[in-house]
């Protein structure tokens, strides 16, 4: 069984890189027309839980732009709480490009090198910390942009983890960012910190060795309480000590995969903080999940509370009246 502390000042903290993101309606090269959003997996599960009735704080860096403007506005607006959030004078807030190449094919570029979320480090942490959160949320992708980051996301897990903290790590590999090497080494060592790690089915050679059922032995030897394996469009599976448990995906139009994993921790997290049962967390993501793959955008499509229920309610193409 999970164990979460049972009050704390927020619901969840979460850190890491809140970027903006230009959408095109078709290629770069010929000029297409860009929609401009927020976007980062930390700001994508920040938002998801908020929807969804939690207290929610993010903390990191963004610049002092339009840009970084953007991103703490949309952040608000969606009730976040960003009073830990540090605007920085001399970098830059960080850009992704996304680019649908084909209908199945989505190709991201990132202009991150630099950038005011990739300065993030300890001193603002630890600040953000004082919020006694119930659950600390960080991803892979954070210790992956600069040195200061990675030691930011170690202390963060050391302390949350040493208090009490439940602690939520999302493997979250990006290519782009560094190769499997390098992961490996920084986040194995993480992953002994936290109370659940949830990973796509090819991310968990990345924090423990042999193939899923080897590698989920060895994190649940090393104290990690759950291990949740994303598996797309077959659904999902929970390890634990108490055996697995597997729950399917909702059947759904998949326009847009974007986001779908951040989509899913918000949802699981939520269940953990309900107190649900594995099978009733999964079953929450799995639905978190279908909103975010059948709606443009990396949170746009984030359900409320009242919505969780209506893919299950309703055949495809149905109208709500």
């Amino acid at each position: 069984m999970t164990t979460v502390p049972a009050t704390g000042d927020v619901d969840v903290l979460t850190f890491g890189e809140s970027m903006v993101s230009f959408r095109g309606e078709g290629l770069l090269t010929q000029g297409s027309r860009q929609t401009v959003r927020l976007a980062g997996a930390e700001s994508n599960v920040a938002i998801g839980l908020a929807r969804l009735g939690h207290t929610v704080a993010w903390a990191g860096r963004v610049g002092d732009d339009s840009f970084g403007r953007l991103v703490l506005r949309q952040l608000r607006a969606e009730g976040v709480d960003t009073r830990y959030a540090v605007v920085d004078t001399e970098r830059p807030t960080g850009l992704m490009f996304v680019e649908e190449r084909t209908a199945d094919l989505v190709s991201v570029e990132y202009r991150r090198a630099g950038s005011a979320g990739s300065a993030v480090g300890k001193d603002e942490v630890t600040a953000a910390l004082t919020a006694s959160p119930r659950v600390l949320h960080v991803t892979g992708i954070t210790p992956a942009l600069s040195p200061s980051a990675a030691g930011a996301v170690e202390a963060a897990v050391g302390s949350a983890s040493a208090a009490g903290v439940f602690v939520s790590l999302d493997v979250n590999f990006r290519s782009r960012l560094w190769n499997r090497e390098q992961a490996r080494e920084v986040l194995t060592p993480l992953a002994a910190h936290a109370s659940v790690v949830i990973a796509s089915d090819d991310e968990l050679d990345l924090v423990a060795s042999g193939d899923e059922d080897v590698a989920v032995a060895e994190l649940l030897s090393r104290g990690v309480q759950q291990v949740a394996v994303k598996r797309g469009p077959l659904g999902a599976t929970l390890h634990s000590r108490e055996g697995r448990v597997d729950a399917p995906a909702l059947a759904v139009t998949a326009i847009d995969p974007i986001g779908a994993g951040d989509a899913f921790t918000a949802g699981y997290l939520s269940g953990v903080l309900d107190g649900l049962d594995p099978a009733q967390c999964l079953v929450r993501g799995a639905a978190t999940g279908a909103f975010a793959v059948s709606t443009r955008g990396d949170w746009e499509g984030a359900p409320t509370r009242e919505e969780l229920a209506v893919l299950e309610r309703h055949t495809p193409g149905a109208t709500v009246r």
